[in-house]
């Protein structure tokens, strides 16, 4: 509540007392630390080296070596939802955060936006006097508010962060990413071919905006959340780094789990008598089906590294030597980050916190793919495909993963990975440094821990208390408990004594060194909850939940699933949600209009998201550019949506007018004209597609067609894919294409901007009515302006 006014007011200002305190904002106390929360993405229990991993991380071996690593830490399994555990506190269906904001499903347990009852670490902080900063994937955001014309509440400074810098989806090209300053979209910097890479230019800005604030108050506190895309797909990292693991991955994943173990045994975070599970520990396509008779999910499975051929085992290891490079890479900017806090004498009195969101990821599926947007539509990889791209991963021209093999290597020794509620899903490195107060020096801990637990650990050790209001909301209990204990005492009880796991289809639940946990395949379709079967383990003894106990001691099984219901309905868990992922990003969500069956853009525009853009899947559509054409030579973009990964765009070359379909990225269907633009005013420029079937569901195929006015001037056959073009972002762009180009056909230079004329508009018309009704209609308004 703020202050009262304690001065004097009377009819003459010469005989009134001024009082500042209830004006002046707030104000740390005097010596108050800086935070600084660093959040990697898809980084496995056991990739970086002091985790016992195969890649060299040196800087975060520094804050290893100055503080605690937590060997029992959780998450939730997947993104969005750890984030929202992390900076709330509070666990993830409570925050509406069941899964990701792009799958929300309009429940309370799944709606992607965050309640206000439920505040932030960044809003508590602010208001006692701290700067904060968010830089990087934000992800807590749904994808109906992240556009212009949306309300910013939920968007980094709606939520207590006075400054942005990053993207608000789930992932981003590394090398064309789709910014947001503060509040608006910008463009990058520079460009790949002139250095650019994402996490060098989250790092410039992290050190930017901690400057420009102690240049004005070099006393005051900082709150920087530091959460770079590294090492979420695509895997994206400049080709010295990639190399300089050439090799290194090449004897295969269940060699590099067995050297992982042994290093982590030796450094004591696993006990010694830790057993590997099985590659395949749930079941694969031939062996394992649903209660209907359902497949077991494709993507979901490891092929044993000696069934490879040679082709593949070189395909697979450079795209670990990939990944590795990226990790690598994210190592060497966070150490740019340390290097200024050294520098600028801030490192001392400064509480750092090193997390990863979830297990390392199996979205890659049993080949790895070059193309992430394939998992999200459905569309399985293809060897040959990947195999034609080994030069180029990591680098523009692929949107990467490796395969699932590597995910396994990655979690070492754990099952599974990221949407599992196994330990490969929601076991993850924690790091804890704060050297000058809480001493310490490469220590290890082993209690059990969640990310729920870090909101209260940070705000005890700076002696804050959690307020009762947080914006005229009610604050809700926090389901987490301070670490600090353990931080302390390597000997003390864990604080923590249950946890409940909720996930795709996948359930677990832990209490005081048990753990039940459900076989059922995440995103399977499988349903059928109530006859799920549930193994058990002591994991106090048994870290890789390799000897299921379940038929020894039925009764703890019922105890701990009776358990998991009971804190499922207490954490508002249900509905449970195990479809597949395009039947999930298919699902209708808000849209800040009502569809219609006509969208008109202007020229020039900020890109437009594709959540809020016209939806063109599966049907007929009309993409007509009025233009006016005073000379030959007019050439660029007209129309863009999406990117080479998959998308569409409209554009002039040579005179002449040209339309591609990129599918999936995997085939690049050209259309072009047969006769040479015309020169005149009110010039309607289309490309019209009719439907005429379906190759697979959700797959429309039929003739697209190119008409200048109502002259048909080109024809060929195309397929549009199922799902979204991405995940998140490269959304609508009119008269340039921003970002990753649909294709390299476009003429002249990024953004490839129409020029020659004047582009007024671009009409999509999504009604399936006939094209030459549609132009004639087009004509007609024409006149009537």
């Amino acid at each position: 509540m703020p202050a009262q006014f304690r001065g004097r007011i009377d009819l003459d200002i010469r005989d009134s007392e001024p009082d500042w305190t209830p004006f002046e904002p707030p104000k740390a106390p005097d010596g108050a630390p800086n935070v600084v929360m660093i959040v990697l993405d898809d980084v496995g229990f056991s990739a970086m080296s002091c985790y016992g991993g195969p890649i060299e991380t040196p800087n975060i071996d520094r804050l290893a070596d100055s503080g605690v690593r937590f060997t029992q830490w959780h998450t939730t399994a997947l993104c969005s939802p750890t984030r929202s555990a992390l900076l709330t506190g509070r666990n993830h269906t409570r925050n509406s955060m069941a899964c990701i904001t792009e799958a929300a499903t309009g429940f309370p347990n799944a709606s992607g936006t965050i309640p206000p009852e439920n505040g932030m670490l960044s809003q508590i902080l602010g208001e006692q006097g701290w700067n904060t900063y968010a830089l990087g994937k934000w992800h807590l955001c749904p994808s109906d508010e992240m556009n212009l014309a949306s309300t910013r509440r939920n968007w980094p400074t709606g939520r207590g962060f006075e400054r942005f810098y990053g993207f608000l989806g789930a992932e981003t090209n590394q090398w064309y990413p789709d910014l947001v300053y503060d509040n608006h979209p910008v463009d990058q910097p520079a460009t790949p071919e002139e250095g650019y890479h994402l996490t060098a230019d989250l790092t410039d800005k992290a050190i930017e905006f901690i400057v420009d604030a102690k240049a004005v108050a070099p006393d005051k506190p900082f709150f920087l959340y530091y959460a770079p895309g590294a090492c979420h797909a695509p895997h994206h990292a400049p080709k010295e780094w990639i190399d300089k693991f050439e090799g290194q991955f090449d004897g295969g994943y269940e060699k590099i789990r067995e050297e992982t173990l042994q290093r982590q045994i030796a450094l004591g975070l696993v006990p010694e008598d830790t057993d590997l599970p099985p590659i395949n520990p749930i079941g694969t396509p031939e062996t394992r089906s649903g209660p209907d008779g359902q497949p077991f999910p494709a993507l979901d499975y490891t092929k044993p590294w000696d069934t490879l051929g040679d082709d593949e085992k070189r395909l697979y290891a450079r795209m670990a030597e990939v990944y590795a490079g990226f990790l690598a890479h994210a190592d060497h900017h966070i150490g740019r980050l340390l290097d200024y806090l050294e520098e600028s004498r801030h490192l001392d009195n400064t509480l750092i916190v090193l997390v990863s969101d979830n297990g390392a990821s199996g979205e890659g599926g049993p080949d790895g793919s070059v193309n992430e947007n394939k998992f999200f539509n459905g569309i399985p990889d293809s060897l040959e495909e990947n195999l034609a791209l080994l030069d180029e991963l990591g680098g523009t021209k692929t949107y990467n993963h490796y395969p699932t093999g590597w995910a396994m290597a990655f979690n070492t020794p754990f099952k599974m990975w990221k949407r599992y509620d196994y330990n490969g899903g929601t076991a993850d490195p924690c790091i804890l440094s704060w050297p000058k107060v809480l001493g310490h020096g490469g220590e290890l801990r082993h209690q059990y821990h969640h990310a729920v637990d870090i909101v209260p650990t940070v705000l005890d050790l700076l002696g804050v208390e959690v307020p009762e209001q947080i914006g005229g909301y009610v604050q809700s209990r926090m389901d987490g408990v301070s670490m600090r204990s353990a931080v302390a005492d390597a000997d003390a009880p864990s604080a923590r004594h249950v946890q409940f796991y909720a996930m795709l289809g996948s359930r677990s639940l832990w209490h005081d060194g048990w753990k039940a946990v459900s076989t059922h395949p995440v995103i399977s379709g499988w349903s059928h909850f109530n006859d799920d079967t549930w193994e058990l383990y002591h994991t106090d003894v048994d870290r890789s939940e390799s000897h299921d106990l379940a038929a020894e001691h039925p009764d703890k099984v019922r105890e701990l699933v009776n358990l998991w219901f009971a804190e499922a309905g207490a954490n508002q868990a249900f509905p449970l949600d195990d479809r597949s992922a395009l039947e999930i990003l298919r699902t209708p969500r808000p849209q800040l209009t009502s569809p219609r069956n006509r969208y008109i853009y202007r020229a020039g525009g900020a890109e437009i998201p594709e959540t809020q853009a016209v939806n063109v899947r599966n049907r007929s559509y009309v993409v007509a550019a009025h233009v006016d054409l005073p000379d030959p030579g007019a050439e660029g973009v007209l129309f863009a949506h999406g990117a080479r990964f998959g998308g569409h765009a409209l554009y002039l070359r040579d005179g002449r007018l040209h339309y591609v379909y990129n599918y999936v990225g995997s085939l690049e269907q050209r259309v072009d004209a047969t006769e040479d633009l015309p020169t005149r005013s009110d010039l309607i420029l289309s490309a019209s597609f009719d439907k005429d079937g379906e190759e697979a569901p959700g797959v429309a195929t039929g003739i697209l067609s190119l008409y200048h006015g109502d002259r048909k001037v080109g024809e060929g056959r195309i397929k549009t894919q199922p799902g979204m073009f991405s995940l998140a972002g490269e959304g609508l762009c009119v008269g340039y294409d921003g970002g990753e180009p649909v294709t390299d056909d476009y003429p002249g230079e990024r953004p490839y901007r129409f020029a020659g004329g004047t582009l007024h508009r671009v009409i999509v018309d999504v009604s399936g009515d006939p094209y030459v009704d549609l132009e004639r209609e087009a004509a007609a308004m024409l006149a009537r302006e």
